[in-house]
């Protein structure tokens, strides 16, 4: 291995999906107007933005509570599983450069996990899709930190701890400013990906990130 390749020996890089890795939160959205409207209910301003930190019982719990459904969270989540299973192994793609930086910084001796709210059955499917899945050494997600969501560190403390790697010796890759906090908490440093379900916090967001970026190609060469 030359000099060159271990730039980033003894690091870890540790991705979001759904609107970092993956350009996927319209999924989201789509799968939110339709179920609704299934309900004859239109999606209210707020209700993205509302949702974005929260895991998915979360989301199912404060859906009914908003709108007054019948369901249940289970009922919900079956449902929403089913509507972005399909989207997500077919429809969804990667976010500009992805792939290409992913090869480079695992050639570049890093180590590399995903950290996401998506539920395997979402996440695996959409990451082959796309063709990124066999880069990453390990795959976390907020269901295996004790459903804690991204509020708090948890998850991104799993993916370090399972790629062996000290926080402080992490980046975390992430468009959510929530996110973006616990990582920073924990000594993590934080690259901050643009997406449109972030577009209200982008000013904080470039304040408190280590590093900003519109697509991979402004993504960082040493870790």
């Amino acid at each position: 291995m030359t000099q060159e390749t271990k730039a980033n020996q003894g690091k870890g890089a540790i991705f979001d999906l759904d609107g970092t890795l993956l350009d996927s939160m319209g999924v989201w959205d789509q799968v939110d107007v339709d179920f609704l409207a299934k309900r004859g209910i239109e999606v209210p301003d707020d209700y993205m933005q509302k949702v974005a930190a929260m895991q998915f019982r979360q989301i199912a719990e404060y859906t009914i509570a908003r709108f007054g459904l019948s369901d249940t969270p289970e009922a919900l989540m079956e449902e929403w599983d089913h509507m972005a299973r399909v989207m997500y192994a077919t429809v969804v793609e990667a976010k500009p450069y992805a792939r290409e930086y992913l090869e480079s910084l695992k050639a570049s001796g890093a180590k590399l996990a995903v950290a996401t709210s998506l539920p395997p059955m979402l996440r695996e499917p959409a990451m082959r899709h796309v063709g990124i899945f066999d880069y990453f050494d390990e795959v976390v997600s907020v269901d295996d930190a004790g459903d804690i969501g991204k509020d708090r560190p948890d998850v991104y403390l799993l993916a370090a701890s399972r790629l062996g790697i000290e926080p402080t010796d992490c980046t975390v890759f992430e468009d959510l400013l929530v996110g973006m906090r616990s990582a920073k908490s924990v000594g993590m440093h934080v690259w901050a990906m643009h997406d449109d379900s972030s577009d209200a916090d982008w000013p904080e967001i470039c304040d408190l990130a280590d590093g900003v970026m519109f697509d991979f190609h402004d993504a960082p060469v040493i870790l």
